[in-house]
């Protein structure tokens, strides 16, 4: 039913490979990284409003964030679940799921990142209420398989079992296994097998599928939600959420539970998905000029250039001549010039600059 569906949007994230544009005070999921009026948190919850009532869509976010997901999103502050220190995916997620659960123990619920490009957007809609459907009455945990056209060895990978579809369910599979990121030459075997797909990141469960693998695979981090599950929804949350986070340990969803458990499925889908984990992807799904040049913002006088991924300030003027395969970024305070071959670097740059710098230019 309707009212059971739920949506957690996971934005805690600080964009690190995309400084100098994505900084702590205003992270890549609130930027229109895209240039289509509408920053990624933006369009990430406009994507779920076919899918639940928009009283039932939870951000978790940092505490220094909130007010920017309110101001954004335009939703009821309640509905924005303040982390008060980054701990992965895993305490994000028992957050989430044990705050639903205080609301309603019968919920179906999607978790998505609140920065990834859905391009087929009425397929993705279809597929996500397909999915609410099977995870309804199934002890599931499923999880959105992209078909790989390419080797891509920056993403995680899903083996899933072929010859045995779900009955009665398009492209619905069991999972055999994950694999983290391969080398090149793994990911090139994965895609020539047939039997691969893309981790999305995207998962769909009941409450009650979930919390069970918590039980099971996370037991102290279950029991450190579980200590205060009557506080939820009350003034007496952001106190116990205090306590706790600072009990939790770091860990992925991924590796705490899905990894392990036994009841994993996959929906396997072509939606037009990326990550936009890194400059690369953003040049990929944008719009280029005749010489393969992507300019994502500002007046730029390009000559004999090809193949760049340039983002100027709105006011400003760039002239550039003869670069090739290279991320130029300006902003107010920082001028990055990086080979797009090289960007996997950014991060210890980035580095560099906080130990000499401190944090004014992060």
């Amino acid at each position: 039913m309707m009212e059971d569906r739920y949506v957690i949007i996971m934005a805690g994230g600080v964009g690190a490979r995309f400084w100098p544009l994505s900084r702590q005070q205003k992270p890549k999921q609130f930027l229109d990284i895209l240039g289509t009026g509408e920053t990624l948190i933006q369009q990430t919850y406009r994507r779920f409003r076919d899918c639940c009532a928009e009283k039932n869509i939870f951000i978790v976010t940092s505490d220094e964030h909130k007010d920017a997901v309110v101001e954004q999103l335009g939703i009821d502050p309640s509905q924005v679940l303040a982390e008060p220190l980054r701990r992965n995916t895993a305490p994000c997620l028992a957050y989430g799921t044990f705050r639903i659960l205080k609301e309603n123990p019968d919920a179906v619920v999607a978790v998505t990142p609140a920065d990834h490009l859905i391009l087929k957007e009425e397929e993705f809609s279809r597929v996500i209420r397909e999915s609410m459907d099977f995870a309804e009455g199934n002890d599931v945990l499923l999880t959105l398989g992209i078909k790989p056209n390419r080797p891509e060895t920056g993403y995680g990978y899903i083996q899933a079992d072929i010859k045995k579809p779900v009955e009665g369910y398009e492209n619905l599979l069991k999972v055999k296994t994950f694999t983290e990121k391969p080398n090149i030459d793994l990911a090139r075997k994965f895609l020539q097998s047939g039997d691969f797909y893309w981790n999305s990141g995207i998962f769909i469960w009941n409450v009650k599928a979930i919390l069970n693998a918590f039980e099971k695979h996370l037991p102290d981090m279950y029991s450190a939600f579980n200590e205060g599950r009557d506080l939820f929804g009350t003034v007496e949350e952001t106190g116990f959420i205090g306590s706790t986070y600072t009990e939790c340990k770091s860990i992925s969803i991924d590796y705490g539970i899905r990894e392990k458990a036994d009841n994993v499925y996959v929906r396997c889908t072509e939606i037009g998905w990326s990550d936009l984990g890194t400059w690369s992807s953003l040049y990929e799904h944008s719009t280029n000029d005749m010489k393969s040049n992507t300019i994502i913002s500002g007046n730029v006088f390009s000559y004999e250039n090809a193949g760049n991924i340039i983002s100027i300030p709105e006011g400003r003027v760039a002239v550039i001549q003869g670069m090739r395969d290279y991320i130029v970024v300006e902003t107010d305070d920082v001028l990055l010039i990086v080979k797009k071959e090289e960007e996997q670097n950014i991060r210890n740059y980035l580095e560099d600059v906080r130990k000499e710098t401190g944090e004014q230019f992060m």
